[in-house]
């Protein structure tokens, strides 16, 4: 049972990223009623209910539904999401997208593979997962997208005004990596070299952090870290890699 701490607007980065990731996108659509879960919504279904609404922008006949392992906390439905008990298991649904965020991280390491094994053999063909976690307001977040084969890509994202460094994420990284974050792992040298990007785009820090991280962000892509450029303006700075660019060493590669 997690902690339950839920705020109001916690998720708004993940949640907007999804609206915009194209494979998310190409997920949701694809189906004609999609089945979207938000697991672990925790004390307040508050949370749920704004996954709801944004991604319904996208696919405005989505049907949503929060679960929880806590039965106290299971809620009348309202504003078009409902409520119910489950886990991992996904209480026997077939859902086109989960997300499963801070549900993780009182887990053991060890733990995450099972857990991601059990929801990603749930979903429905073509269906997929965002696993990850975030701070206490949502300022800095991270997540791992999953499908049914295994994970494919780790996004950050944070507020470009509450951040120093991209590096300062490390500690909201999802469980399967945070322990990692030292010197000769792909994920520590992939933020080191996103922190040493960052000071060379200084010169454009006059026009704002966000400006300034896109400029890091192409120099990153120059020096050959496989990331992600979104066209888009975006109100986040995001940082996207395929998950081979940060798998642990020693780990199974899941395809």
């Amino acid at each position: 049972m997690t902690r339950g701490t839920t705020n109001i607007n916690r998720l708004r980065r993940v949640d907007r990223w999804m609206a915009h990731e194209p494979a998310v996108v190409a997920a949701l659509t694809g189906h004609a009623r999609p089945l979207v879960i938000d697991l672990g919504y925790g004390a307040r279904p508050d949370t749920a209910v704004e996954m709801a609404g944004r991604l319904r922008v996208v696919a405005p006949d989505l049907e949503m539904v929060g679960l929880e392992i806590d039965r106290d906390r299971i809620v009348e439905p309202r504003d078009g999401v409902r409520f119910a008990l489950g886990g991992f298991e996904l209480a026997g649904l077939r859902p086109t997208l989960v997300r499963a965020f801070n549900v993780l991280r009182q887990y053991d390491e060890g733990e995450v593979e099972a857990a991601w094994g059990q929801m990603r053999s749930a979903l429905a063909p073509g269906g997929l997962i965002v696993e990850g976690t975030c701070d206490e307001i949502g300022r800095r977040c991270c997540w791992v997208l999953l499908d049914a084969d295994g994970p494919r890509s780790l996004t950050f994202s944070w507020s470009p005004a509450h951040t120093g460094y991209p590096s300062e994420l490390a500690e909201r990284l999802p469980k399967v990596l945070i322990h990692h974050n030292v010197p000769g792992e792909p994920v520590h040298e992939l933020l080191a070299a996103a922190d040493r990007c960052w000071d060379m785009a200084a010169g454009f820090a006059p026009f704002g952090p966000r400006v300034r991280w896109r400029q890091a962000l192409a120099l990153l892509r120059e020096s050959g870290v496989p990331v992600r450029v979104s066209r888009r303006p975006t109100r986040d700075n995001v940082l996207t890699v395929p998950w081979g660019a940060v798998r642990s060493l020693g780990s199974p590669d899941p395809s």
